[in-house]
């Protein structure tokens, strides 16, 4: 990798809601966390606002480009949706 491409890789957000690089990712790979499920508990990116709904393919890609594994054969994270607090009077009404 060339010293411009090797930095750019260090800088580039992955997961803009927990501000994870490209190079974090890379990192989590090279330990052997080849899911996004055990990539998301290593590093936090997933986790933010938007459940991994903007990362979670670009780090599938990631892993598919290092590990030789096709991108269809990685597992993907169980999606969790967003959750919002609720007043109990709303719950309690009938």
């Amino acid at each position: 990798m060339s010293k411009d491409n090797e930095n750019n890789c260090i800088k580039k957000i992955i997961c803009r809601c927990e501000e994870i690089t490209k190079e974090e990712i890379r990192e989590a790979i090279r330990e052997g966390h080849i899911t996004i499920k055990t990539i998301k508990i290593r590093t936090r990116a997933g986790m933010g606002l938007c459940q991994g709904r903007t990362c979670s393919t670009l780090i599938r890609d990631i892993i598919s480009e290092m590990t030789g594994i096709k991108k269809k054969d990685v597992l993907p994270d169980t999606i969790r949706f967003p959750l919002y607090p609720v007043e109990l009077n709303v719950l309690g009404k009938k």
